[in-house]
């Protein structure tokens, strides 16, 4: 297998489950009775009845290919399993239940789910070519039934799993971009036959709709090009390029482009999972160490429901409990720098930063306190300014934003937008923040009372007149 594909299914199996299931991991939390995740591909008409997700998804991408270039295609999910707890009756026939017990064992009714992968190609991207390529998906349903016997072997009850039939298609289409840049568009559609009735409910699109949906590309003789931090050649390409409802990342190790994850989650190029993190939690957001002391602090019956409502639950459960003390020391945080430099690199950039004591002082060398009450009488943040382009930015100032790579997720829809300089910091690590207030923000008025900014890097910033315009360098 691809080494690089290997790599990026860490990652892709922790989209597939992001928000399965949500602590306290009962089925009796009332945030669990209203499933499901990211990335649902819903059956079509289930939108527009408000009943379910919209059926499909797509993003472009840009490659540079090779002269014999080929796309091979992961389509991956989960399928929606039924799970009912059905009691044995006295005359031999079965009765579904919302709760079964069978000696020392529990189960609940409930809603599971099977992985499933569908690999598509590989196909020679000179084929790919406008209108493009459809490619089927046929998912079939099922029945098993798993039975459960008491202490002296004797038939007490079953669990019956049922998972009804998707259809679907991934879409391929390639055209030129300039060069020898190929745009190539990819996404994938539920295709449900069965049509759309108002008298369906929610249960019935969640049944049929591919849950957590997210591709993973792998490319032979050719290479990804970043939609996040494209090359200059290739930036009018990438600002060419759009996406519905998902997010292409290059995947992998650092310095490969050869896999791209298509992801319903917004992520950055090359994700990862931590290390430190070594229990899948499922519960999108939230903080490891939090959520695994929040586990540990259920009752014993809050712990038999999570198991019984779920194995991914239990086994949640099992290994918060089993965590050493050095496992959880481990979850207390770290700091880990994205533009990691190698030790060469640190010590030269280390050699162009002022010491405190010349920030402080002005005197090279002198050794001086990292705070003093004297230095901090001098920063004037309402006051200060910085160049950017070799215009002065003050408070006042209008900016662009133009947030880098590796800002906030949510500066990323900030990209573009306008703002007004509320103030400039300093710190003693020798970094400028500016913070400022968007003008598209009806609350801009009310963040600034309350003293609430916005902040980044000089670099991320643009100059503009007060007319709006870009200032004259």
């Amino acid at each position: 297998m691809n080494m690089s594909l290997s790599l990026a299914r860490a990652v892709a199996d922790a989209v597939l489950y992001e928000g399965y299931l949500l602590y306290p991991y009962r089925a009796s939390s009332q945030k669990n009775q209203a499933r499901w995740q990211f990335g649902i591909l819903g059956p079509p008409g289930a939108a527009a009845a408000g009943t379910g997700e919209e059926p499909d998804m797509f993003a472009d991408c840009l490659l540079t290919p090779g002269q014999h270039a080929a796309i091979e295609i992961h389509l991956r999910f989960l399928q929606l399993q039924s799970r009912s707890a059905e009691k044995m009756d006295d005359d031999g026939g079965f009765t579904a239940v919302d709760e079964l017990t069978v000696g020392a064992s529990r189960w609940l009714s409930w809603d599971e789910a099977a992985e499933r992968e569908v690999t598509l190609g590989p196909f020679p991207v000179a084929g790919l070519s406008e209108p493009g390529t459809v490619l089927p998906v046929e998912v079939p349903g099922g029945e098993d039934i798993e039975e459960l016997r008491d202490a002296s072997g004797r038939l007490a009850g079953r669990l019956v799993r049922r998972r009804r039939p998707l259809q679907g298609e991934v879409r391929l289409a390639a055209s030129p971009a300039g060069g020898p840049l190929v745009r190539l568009r990819v996404g994938a559609a539920n295709g449900a036959a069965n049509g759309w009735t108002d008298s369906w409910t929610r249960q019935h699109a969640i049944a049929e709709s591919f849950i957590g949906t997210h591709l993973l590309l792998s490319l032979q003789d050719a290479d990804f090009v970043s939609l996040l931090e494209p090359p200059p050649s290739a930036q009018a390409a990438a600002a060419t390029c759009t996406q519905h409802r998902c997010w292409p990342v290059l995947a992998g190790p650092d310095g490969q482009s050869d896999v791209l994850l298509v992801s319903p989650i917004i992520l950055y190029d090359h994700p990862a999972v931590a290390q430190e993190s070594s229990v899948a939690l499922y519960d999108s957001t939230e903080i490891d160490e939090i959520l695994t002391l929040r586990v540990l602090t259920l009752t014993e019956e809050e712990k038999a429901e999570a198991r019984a409502t779920d194995p991914r639950a239990a086994a949640i459960i099992d290994r918060c409990e089993a965590m050493s003390p050095a496992e959880l020391q481990q979850l207390h945080g770290i700091l880990r720098n994205p533009r990691a430099m190698d030790g060469a690199e640190l010590d030269a950039a280390l050699d162009e930063v002022p010491r405190v004591g010349e920030l402080q002082s002005g005197r090279p060398g002198e050794e001086a306190a990292w705070w003093t009450p004297e230095a901090e009488a001098l920063v004037q943040p309402h006051l200060d300014a910085v160049l950017i382009n070799g215009v002065p930015v003050a408070r006042g100032s209008r900016v662009r934003v133009n947030p880098s790579r590796r800002a906030d997720a949510q500066d990323l829809f900030f990209a573009g937008q306008t703002g007004r300089v509320t103030n400039v910091h300093f710190d003693v690590d020798g970094s400028t923040h500016v913070g400022l207030v968007l003008d598209q923000d009806p609350a801009a008025d009310l963040h600034e009372g309350y003293g609430r900014s916005f902040y980044y890097s000089p670099e991320e910033l643009e100059p503009l007149g007060q007319d709006g315009k870009e200032s004259p360098p």
